[in-house]
């Protein structure tokens, strides 16, 4: 699994990183992957070249060259168009940052927007001459040093956000930022359902939840009677029941599939949960049928 911008090393992308926010300049031209991704900020993405297709645990959504993307901080499934070269720009936002710019014009996200559900992770804007002009203006700073670049990139962050308001015809960027802005939470019980058997840590569940780290756990151990990791580990074994018993998949398949980056952290817990390795247990469960 791929963390951004955490894995984007300036010597493998063009970047640029001020206070609480990275931009980044991504080309791709090697034979697409179908990639899971964790975006450990919100994110706008604007395609240069190429097609790519986001799986979220709402649905899918498909964006081509034009497009502007607002991506919420999340897991994804994502892969590039296999015919052609995929080329995009990245700004990353820190939360702070995305606070701070509702506090200075929270005239804009005020009122019946309030009350607005917020249905889809992705938001996709059509490009438009403004948003277009906006990407080329942003091109320079790769490459001529300035000391008041955190200043212009700070300035060029509102600007975004406001030329995505301009074009928020739904009201979906501004009612997620007046979320964001009040504090608003996530259902415990759909993050989990929805995220426990991917590879995330407990610090970034709680993140996606919108607590602190003490908080969700808190609040989480209140709801399911104990702790996050806890319960995360029994559900992820279970599911690996389940697939060693209905599935050919070998244990290396079935750890990846539950959530395991490490095999042998796999076979530990299920052998301290069932008093077995999962191929004993397999093999055991086999010869009974």
């Amino acid at each position: 699994m791929l963390r951004v911008p955490t894995f984007m090393h300036v010597n493998e992308f063009e970047s640029l990183k001020i206070q609480d926010m990275t931009f980044v300049a991504y080309r791709n031209q090697d034979p697409p992957l179908r990639n899971e991704v964790f975006f450990e900020e919100h994110a706008v993405i604007f395609v240069l070249e190429g097609e790519k297709r986001f799986l979220a645990p709402e649905g899918e959504t498909r964006v081509r060259k034009g497009d502007v993307v607002f991506i919420r901080r999340g897991y994804y499934f994502m892969q590039e168009a296999l015919d052609r070269a995929y080329r995009s720009l990245v700004f990353f936002f820190h939360e702070k940052l995305l606070k701070s710019f509702v506090e200075q014009h929270i005239e804009l996200v005020s009122g019946p927007l309030q009350e607005r559900e917020i249905d889809n992770p992705l938001l996709v804007f059509e490009g438009n001459p403004s948003l277009n002009a906006f990407a080329d203006s942003i091109f320079p700073y790769f490459q001529r040093p300035t000391p008041f670049l955190n200043q212009y990139l700070r300035l060029k962050s509102h600007e975004l956000l406001l030329l995505l308001f301009e074009n928020d015809v739904t009201g979906q960027l501004k009612a997620f930022l007046h979320s964001l802005y009040i504090g608003e939470k996530l259902d415990l019980e759909w993050l989990l359902q929805s995220y426990y058997l991917k590879p995330l840590s407990v610090a970034e569940l709680a993140r996606l939840s919108g607590r602190s780290l003490s908080v969700f756990k808190r609040d989480f151990e209140k709801q399911f009677g104990t702790s996050p990791a806890a319960w995360i580990r029994k559900k992820r074994l279970e599911h690996a029941v389940f697939l060693l018993e209905n599935t050919s998949k070998n244990v290396s398949e079935i750890s990846f599939e539950i959530g395991y980056e490490s095999v042998s952290h796999f076979i530990k817990a299920f052998k301290e949960q069932y008093g077995s390795t999962p191929n004993l247990y397999h093999r055991t469960k086999n010869a009974i049928v």
